[in-house]
Order: C-alpha cells, then structure tokens, then sequence
C-alpha cells in the first residue's frame, strides 16, 4: 500500500506552532511582495477568502474580520518541510517527496495503525497537523487523501474495492490527480463527471483522449500500479533564483546587488546537491504590466572549467549583467539560472588556478555553514551594499525562528 502524507495548510501551520495564539484565528500567508493571498486557515475558507486573491481586495475583509496576515517565509516553511520530511524516514525507506508539504512512502502492514503513528510523531517533532491517505497506488491514496480531509480525520484507508467505489462516485473529476481544466472539459462533455465514472471509461479512449497519462490514470482508479515511487529523483540540470522587486530599480549598482544576493541562494543550493555549474545565464525585464518604456533581455556566458564558487560566479553574471543592462529603464526583476550542472566528482584539476580554486570551496563551506547556524547574510561578499530599493516587500514576515539563533523563540520567565 502506498501512504501520502499531506500537512494540512502547511504554510498558516508552520506559523501557528510558533504563536499558539492563532490557532482557532482566521490566518493568511501572502505571494511574494505581499502579492496575493497563497495559503488560507480553514476559518479564513470559511470567510470566502480564495486562493490568489490580491491582497488589496481583502484588506477590508482582513481588517473587519481579524484576519491574521503573514508575508510567505520560505526559510521557515522549508525547514519544517526538513523536520518533517526526516521523520517520515523512521517509518519507511521508500520514500518519495512529492512536494514542500507531501510525500508518498511504501507501508507494508497494520496500515490504519501505522497512518495513526505518523501523524503522532510528526505532531510531536513539528507541531505540524497532518492528513495520511492510503490505497494501493499513487493516484488512490492521493483521493484517499483528500478524503480525509473532508471527513476531518487524520487517516482514510481505501484497501478494499466497496469504499473505493463509494469515495470515487463521490469524487469529481476535477478532484483527480492529474487531470486538468482542459481535460476535465473533455470528459465532461463525454458524460463523465467523477472518478469512478472515469474507472470505467474504455483504456483505449482514454489514451486518446487524455495522452499516455490518461491510461495510466484509469488503469490506476482499477487499483493496478502505473506510477512507482520515485526514489532516485533526475539531478537538477540548472537552478534558477530570481524574485521580482518591491518597487522599481534603475542603476546598475542596486541590480548587481539584487543579483548577488540570488547567486548566494543558487550557489548555496548548488552545492548542497554537490553540484558544479558549466554556464551562467543573467537575465532582466522592466515590470510589463507598466506604462513605462519596456526591455528584458538575456545573456549567458559559458564557463573554461566546472565551478561551485560563489566568488569566481559573481564576477560572471557582473559581466553578463553589463552586456544587457541599459540605462533610462525601471527594472522590476533580475536573475540568475546556473547551467550544465554536474556532480561534483566529475571536476578535473585545473590547469592554471587549481589553489585558488580550491581556496575558494573551502571558503564556501564555511559561509554555508555560517549560514545554516546563524541565518542568511550573517557573513556576506564584502562589494554587496545596504541598499534596499531593490528588496521585496515583506512587510508581515514572521522570524526564521528554526534557522536563525538572533530569531529564536524566547519564552519569558
């Protein structure tokens, strides 16, 4: 059987384990600038509050409703996500993370009972609410899941085919993982409104309806196995780390700023995969839906050798930013993709540089370190600035209360 565990509303979670207070509170977490609304508490659903709202439509809402606002923390969401990920290991070796807030994992008996403990301990060690669905496939226990939810219980099993049937004649089409709007308009129009309607379509019209993974989707709703665990995920073939700005932005100095910054997170997450990059790619664009002049533009530069330093891949994407930055433009993003990516194992010793190369990955691992313990920017590259016209708006942000000792929880006496 296979498990999907699910944290329920993960992001408004993470931040009610570190103020109780706001656990019966209608909560909301903000897209990046403060943006539009991206995760809701079940009391914020219940005041009509809908995914991707902008935020100044409900400001109104929010004020006369109590409504708990928060900017997105994706340091904190991603540790939890960590915390949480680690404890799913002490119950199965299979396991497969789907996304920041699932993962699917292989259960080999007392299901229910095993499904109950899981969302025991992961409450324990994170504070986070979970929902564990299981059925014989991917696709099954990710209707399990949703299930229940609905019933608002922690843990629904689909092992036998009579509550199959029962929940997919209660499941509607759209509801099924991987079937979209398009297709979903599709089916409809042939009379199939709910997955157990689905189950029973014909393979062969299936597939050419719905492409390959329609098959698989109907073969899997009939309890057979289309979609293994995926335990060895592909190595990344780039890492891309841009953000749109708070405001506008127009000199160089404050986009090579903005850039530093992001090639810190891209090298950071490169070599946490122990990864080395053979291209940089710097790319800009003005804010498109402005009245002002328009640009965006592109350039990348391929690398003699293989790096994962930090320090040799700022003085690149400086000189790609100057071949496509041009004067006279409010620019409202920059970024920076890491190309050619490759294990670390497969450098060769350079020719020329070899020790300062070197010099150079050590000097990495210190600030990476440096960054886990005391939190992002504690040591920074000396040429970075205190500028902040180029920051996003976080004007709700939380603390990094798991990643950052000057942030962590203090309880008074």
């Amino acid at each position: 059987m296979i498990g999907l565990i699910d944290c329920n509303n993960f992001y408004v979670s993470c931040e009610r384990v570190f103020q109780p207070a706001l656990r019966s509170r209608p909560v909301v977490v903000l897209s990046n600038n403060d943006g539009c609304v991206i995760a809701r508490s079940e009391e914020a659903k219940a005041l009509g509050i809908t995914m991707g709202t902008p935020y100044f439509q409900i400001e109104y809402l929010i004020e006369k409703k109590n409504v708990a606002v928060f900017s997105s923390n994706y340091t904190l969401y991603g540790d939890m996500s960590a915390r949480v990920m680690e404890a799913l290991q002490s119950f199965s070796p299979e396991t497969e993370i789907y996304s920041i807030d699932e993962a699917f994992l292989r259960l080999e008996e007392n299901f229910e009972e095993t499904g109950n403990k899981i969302c025991k301990l992961i409450y324990q060690w994170t504070g986070l609410p979970v929902s564990v669905g299981i059925a014989p496939n991917k696709t099954l226990a990710k209707i399990a899941n949703r299930t229940a939810k609905k019933l608002k219980s922690s843990v629904f099993e689909m092992s036998d085919a009579k509550t199959r049937d029962e929940v997919l004649r209660e499941t509607p089409i759209k509801d099924v993982w991987g079937i979209g709007y398009n297709s979903t308009k599709k089916l409809n129009a042939l009379g199939i409104f709910n997955a157990f309607q689905l189950k029973n379509f014909d393979r062969r019209h299936a597939r050419k309806l719905l492409s390959v993974t329609g098959a698989r989707i109907v073969e899997e709703l009939n309890g057979e196995t289309c979609l293994p665990l995926d335990l060895a995920p592909a190595p990344k073939k780039s890492i891309t780390c841009s953000r749109s700005f708070g405001g506008h932005v127009e000199s160089f100095a404050d986009l090579h700023d903005a850039l530093g910054c992001y090639l810190v997170r891209a090298g950071e997450k490169m070599r946490k995969n122990n990864l080395t990059a053979r291209a940089v790619t710097v790319f800009l664009a003005t804010n498109r839906f402005s009245k002002q002049p328009q640009y965006s533009n592109s350039h990348t530069i391929e690398l003699i050798n293989s790096t994962d330093s930090t320090r040799e891949l700022r003085e690149w994407t400086r000189r790609a930013l100057a071949v496509i930055y041009k004067k006279g433009f409010l620019y409202k993003k920059v970024g920076v993709i890491l190309q050619g990516l490759r294990s670390e194992s497969a450098e060769t010793i350079r020719l020329r540089g070899e020790k300062d190369y070197q010099k150079d990955k050590r000097l990495c691992a210190a600030l990476d370190q440096i960054s886990r313990k005391f939190g992002r920017d504690a040591v920074r590259f000396g040429c970075r600035s205190n500028s902040k016209n180029w920051q996003m708006l976080a004007e709700h942000k939380s603390a990094c209360y798991t990643t950052n000792l000057r942030e962590v929880l203090r309880i008074a006496n």
